[in-house]
């Protein structure tokens, strides 16, 4: 019976590690579709971010 609880915790585990690996993907994937657009249009992404601290 201990065996069977052992596996499902490190199944449990490995669950999260999966999870976690697909969140970082994710914001790795966002992070360089926003990298892209600061590259492709620095000026208009500056003044954007910068509009709202200025007024």
């Amino acid at each position: 019976m201990e065996d069977s609880s052992l596996s499902s915790g490190v199944d449990v585990d490995k669950g999260f590690a999966i999870a976690f690996v697909v969140l970082l993907f994710l914001f790795l994937i966002v992070m360089i579709f926003r990298c892209a657009k600061l590259v492709k249009n620095p000026y208009k992404a500056s003044s954007t971010t910068t509009e709202p601290s200025l007024s």
